[in-house]
């Protein structure tokens, strides 16, 4: 490559071919004299690209036209802000070469066998001499034209500089001294091959130069001592740990081949572990291993290379192997027997301590003594446990001992380790060491001691002020009676009850309630003291417990319902504020005789009962005495109000349905109250019929048998009873000549009485007069042609009827209802609404037909007096 520099970053001149291949090496520009620390290299032309070392190349094939193509160059040191710019010319070379190329093709066939040549070995650590050849690079186009080699890379232009060189005409490679494979296992440089006018007919070869390993490094262990643990009577074949060892030479070669032995063992006995030549595992060999006997090993193990052969390297290294314990020892009391003394009452107080022998290493589990009471301490009376500092066992009384129940106490504790024992194999079973301590009891003055310590009173809630509820009394030690022994509440505690102070009864002196604030826990425990003729006391404890009571009644919580026509049975649920036993399961009761056989209780839970009607009862409001009995036998009445309605829904009852009068109502009643309403309705239409018939035919002459059709016998009704009783006032068998008044036949009428017999329009005067009665004096009949309007009928009738429903109530024996159906000779005089003869005109012997036109209100009546 021919490089004209006129002056740096400002122009190079590159002479090419015509003709430029793709990937073609143009020429070599010095970028660092132009700029040093280029960060950012970049080309005008995109036809060009420009490698770190100033190599240009071509990236496509072309051709120079024009004989000279120009572009620049880009340089960038982002860090300094330092931009330059080099300026490239490529102009056509002249065909003036040492040797002429004739034709374009000679240049484009050539082969690379030379020009690739395989990696080169060059041995670690050679010996020289130096400069020593390792290989040759050459190119085929050598041939056709004079070729200069070149190089760069490590090694040549780079750390380590100078190792290697290449001969400019011969293109072998030299090495200048010795390699060391660790630090430089390979190298890659770069060869170039170009003619004296700077083209270049060879791409840049890469060559690698391989060091081959030389066996120069001793393995070596990773760690200067190995420490290792493994419990004693481990069995054979146990691993104990492993060693490691490394070499710094080739891997997977003869010279990181490592074996390890073990050199010596100390103690210097049998010995008791091996390690494996190719892993450097340790394991146990010796099938017992003493810790008693020798607590650690120490090994001097050696690693050598080459497989182990004797002219491989090696290196040594030195474990240690420490021996756990494990609990094979039993420990085992210094003394057998022990002997100690204590006052009785005493308690919390340390009356002994044992001691004990362990072979095991002190302060680990396996010596860990545990001590326990075996016998003679059924009472629990003493307590034996371990000082962790010197490991003794320290007994303790923890209950008071009496002089005078026993004198002496004996004693026989045992002791175990912490651990579990682990036995060597093949040795026999530890046995369990044990010792007995005699403990004297001391006699001591005591004071009164109650029996038991904690009594228990159960109190029935609300009992009465005053009552005796038990008694608690305490003994003398020392004589075994209660004699001279005074007893006190002290201050501050619940003031339930008191003590006499001297037989020691109890008594309660508030009524206990457990609805009251401070009893709703329902117990207290109350202090006692006993005080003896020398002073001493004693302490006991009374727990006085309220056991709940039957005070309260078991109540109806919902006493008012509506039962439609659908006749679903009521759900009556009763509480009862008294806990378990007196309250549920209630049984419910009806205490009215005469309801109880119209309505029905059946139970539902413990709790709630059904109440149900038991036929087709009359519609109406029934107040039902309801009593229920709790659990204890507590009756709690009840009044439960049951509306009767004709409905669908609750919501359509209006609430104005007819009261029973006190419930005492009889089936035969409403019978007669309906026969009675049912009469005066048909009566009633019957007379507007007529009213409406006597408009057509005015002035009729009415016959003397026009009373045998003031009221029609039909099969919906029978007549009643002839009935004699004082209070009916006589009939009377008159009929004016003038034919308003209407005498009556054999046909009978029907009247409702109130009173003295006084009808609608009754006088003043007195006497009976009927619904056609004169209204003014001088019992002159008056036929009047206006009729009475429903609302007069309403109040004439409707307080009468309550009146007689009442009379019926005060009556037991209910003869009142006899009196609703009086049969008559003689219906009255001086009717205004006329006879109803006139209604037979249409001369047919019954003409009934109007009745099946009647409205709803009159049919569901009709049917009512039918069903009764």
């Amino acid at each position: 490559v021919l490089s004209l520099c006129c002056e740096a970053c400002k122009k190079v001149i590159f002479h090419v071919p015509s003709e430029l291949e793709a990937d073609t090496l143009v020429g070599r520009v010095d970028l660092k004299e132009c700029l040093r620390s280029a960060e950012f290299i970049s080309s005008s032309d995109g036809n060009f690209k420009v490698l770190e070392d100033g190599s240009v190349y071509t990236t496509s094939a072309l051709s120079l036209s024009a004989g000279k193509k120009t572009f620049t160059i880009s340089l960038k040191d982002i860090q300094e802000q330092v931009q330059k710019k080099i300026h490239v010319s490529l102009v056509e070379e002249e065909k003036k070469t040492p040797k002429t190329r004739h034709a374009r093709d000679t240049v484009l066939k050539r082969t690379k066998r030379r020009w690739g040549p395989i990696p080169s070995v060059m041995i670690e650590n050679s010996l020289g001499p130096f400069p020593l050849q390792i290989q040759q690079v050459q190119s085929d186009t050598a041939q056709n034209y004079t070729i200069y080699y070149s190089a760069s890379g490590p090694g040549i232009d780079q750390d380590p500089k100078g190792l290697f060189y290449i001969e400019r005409e011969t293109g072998n490679i030299f090495a200048t001294r010795a390699v060391d494979r660790e630090q430089y296992p390979s190298f890659q440089i770069i060869c170039f091959a170009t003619t004296p006018d700077g083209y270049s007919p060879e791409v840049p070869l890469v060559h690698t130069i391989r060091i081959e390993d030389d066996n120069d490094n001793a393995p070596y262990f990773t760690q200067d001592l190995f420490e290792f643990c493994v419990p004693e009577n481990s069995r054979p074949g146990v691993v104990v740990g492993k060693v490691i060892a490394e070499d710094r030479d080739e891997p997977y070669t003869l010279h990181t081949t490592l074996k390890y032995r073990i050199v010596s063992q100390t103690p210097p006995i049998t010995p008791a572990f091996s390690l494996h030549g190719d892993t450097g595992v340790i394991s146990v060999l010796l099938p017992q291993l003493d810790r008693e006997l020798v607590p650690s090993y120490t090994l001097l193990v050696e690693v050598r290379d080459m497989a182990g052969q004797p002219f491989g390297l090696c290196t040594t290294g030195t474990v240690v192997i420490k021996i756990e314990d494990t609990n094979d020892n039993a420990p085992s009391f210094k003394q057998l027997q022990y002997e100690t003394r204590v006052e009785e009452n005493r308690v919390s107080v340390e009356i002994l301590r044992v001691s004990v022998v362990d072979l095991d290493e002190p302060g680990s589990p396996g010596s860990g003594a545990v001590y326990e009471i075996i016998r003679g301490n059924d009472d629990q009376a003493f307590e034996i446990t371990t000082d962790k500092n010197t490991n003794e066992g320290i007994l303790c009384v923890v209950k008071g001992l009496d002089y005078e129940t026993a004198k002496q106490r004996i004693l026989v504790i045992g002791v175990n380790n912490e651990a579990p024992y682990l036995l060597a194999p093949h040795s026999q079973q530890l046995s369990q060491s044990t010792c007995s301590v005699t403990v004297n009891v001391l006699d001591v003055d005591e004071g009164p001691v109650f029996k038991p310590c904690l009594l228990r009173l159960d109190v029935k809630e609300c009992e009465d002020i005053g009552t005796a509820i038990g008694r608690y009394v305490a003994q003398d030690p020392e004589t075994g009676n209660s004699e001279g022994i005074r007893y006190r509440i002290p201050p501050g505690q619940c003031n339930w009850i008191n003590i006499d102070d001297k037989s020691g009864e109890v008594r309660t002196v508030r009524v206990l309630d457990r609805d009251i604030g401070e009893m709703r826990r329902g117990q207290c425990n109350i202090t006692v003291l006993a005080i003896d003729r020398n002073g001493k006391t004693g302490t006991g404890t009374i727990q006085v417990c309220i056991v709940p009571g039957n005070k309260n009644f078991p109540r109806i919580a919902q006493t008012d319902y509506i039962m439609c026509r659908d006749r679903k049975p009521i759900c009556l649920t009763a509480q009862d504020a008294d806990e378990a036993p007196y309250s549920a399961p209630f049984v419910y009761r009806i205490t009215d005789r005469n309801l109880a056989s119209m309505w029905k209780l059946t139970p539902h839970d413990d709790d709630s009962w059904y109440l149900s009607p038991k036929g087709d009862i009359p519609y109406g409001i029934y107040e039902i005495p309801v009593s229920v009995i709790d659990n204890g036998g507590k009756i709690g009445e009840n009044t439960v109000r049951v509306n009767l309605c004709d409905c669908v829904t609750p919501t359509e009852c209006d609430g104005r349905t007819r009261q029973l009068s006190g419930g005492n109502v009889t089936l035969g009643l409403w019978a007669i109250l309906a026969m009675i309403l049912g009469s005066l309705l048909l009566l009633l239409i019957l007379i507007t019929i007529c009213g409406c018939c006597g408009a057509g035919v005015m002035h009729r002459q009415v016959t003397d048998d026009c009373a045998n059709h003031n009221l029609i016998i039909s099969n919906t009704e029978a007549p009643g009873e002839e009935v004699m009783d004082h209070n009916i006032i006589p009939l009377q068998n008159t009929c004016d000549q003038g034919g308003y008044g209407v005498k009556t036949g054999e046909q009978q009428t029907f009247e409702i009485v109130k009173g003295r017999g006084h009808t609608l329009e009754s006088a003043k005067g007195g006497g009976h007069q009927t619904l056609g009665s004169v209204k003014e004096g001088g019992g002159q009949a008056m036929m009047d042609t206006c009729r009475y309007s429903y609302s007069e009928w309403h109040n004439f009738t409707h307080p009468r009827l309550g009146e007689k429903v009442h009379l019926c109530r005060q009556d037991e024996e209910q003869k009142h209802s006899e009196d609703y159906l009086l049969s008559y000779n003689y219906e009255g005089k001086g009717s205004l609404a006329g006879s109803v003869g006139c209604c037979s005109d249409q001369h047919e012997e019954e003409a009934l037909d109007f009745l099946d036109q009647l409205e709803p209100k009159f049919r569901t009546l009709a049917e009512t007096c039918i069903k009764r």
